[in-house]
């Protein structure tokens, strides 16, 4: 009971939120900023990366780490393709509000096959049937409507956010399948399960981003805001109109593998 009565007023704060970002969004323009105007948090950002990666290495990272090298790796796609078909049912409905029907019915087979045939969503049956698997969360539903990202913001242990992505993440968890879960302890083990899986398929990413000599502030910050960007415009954003800088054949093909791994992590 007390579970449901905080969701209530919790969704009433993800109503507030969501308005306030729309607000923002009227007032922002849809044009890419620089750098300046994109992190003018940057003394924060900074050290709230430094915070996170800290927790990373001393907790994260090595429990991802035991998960991968101990569990089979049949339960580990088993549990990424669970996880996956929860997540489907909230792309649907993303897709829906940017009025994206035809990505919204697969959507909904996808789901459909993977419960029934794929076992409760343990194996993922609906990929092979030609029903790809779409990613698309609400800040990238509040992108399509105009609502321009604002500062980028670096969140204590979730990492890189922008103003906008941060009000859609509230409502991505608001109504996220797992709040249907009573149980609290049921609920906690499968967030914190789902969050150990997610780090473990990301291990390889970090690896790269160690070996390669960059900024990691830097290069994740100018990594995630294009990734977010692709991701608005469904990987064909406009054109810029500012000057950038032009990256090398190095870090072009650094990119190129972390972008892999994101997606190997995403499907």
């Amino acid at each position: 009971m007390m579970k449901n009565n905080n969701r209530s007023r919790s969704r009433l704060h993800v109503a507030l939120i969501t308005a306030t970002l729309l607000l923002c969004g009227c007032a922002s323009t849809n044009g890419p900023a620089d750098e300046g105007q994109s992190d003018p948090l940057e003394s924060y950002n900074r050290a709230m990366y430094k915070f996170n990666d800290a927790v990373d290495r001393s907790i994260a990272r090595p429990t991802a780490r035991a998960y991968k090298n101990n569990v089979p790796q049949p339960a580990q796609t088993g549990i990424s393709n669970f996880f996956s078909n929860l997540d489907d049912v909230w792309v649907m409905v993303n897709n829906l509000l940017q009025l994206k029907f035809t990505d919204a019915v697969s959507d909904f087979s996808r789901v459909a096959w993977n419960s029934t045939v794929g076992l409760f969503g343990l194996i993922d049956v609906a990929t092979p049937m030609g029903l790809p698997k779409h990613n698309e969360d609400f800040g990238q539903t509040l992108g399509s409507w105009g609502v321009g990202e604002g500062p980028y913001i670096v969140l204590p242990f979730l990492g890189p956010s922008t103003l906008r992505d941060t009000g859609g993440l509230v409502v991505d968890w608001e109504y996220e399948p797992l709040q249907e879960i009573e149980d609290d302890e049921a609920y906690w083990s499968a967030v914190v399960l789902r969050a150990i899986n997610s780090r473990a398929q990301l291990l390889g990413a970090s690896r790269m981003l160690e070996e390669s000599g960059a900024d990691p502030y830097t290069f994740m910050r100018d990594a995630y805001l294009q990734h977010r960007r692709n991701r608005v415009y469904d990987g064909n954003p406009p054109r810029e109109e500012r000057p950038q800088f032009e990256p090398t054949e190095e870090d072009r093909a650094l990119e190129r593998e972390l972008e892999m791994e994101l997606e190997r992590e995403l499907q």
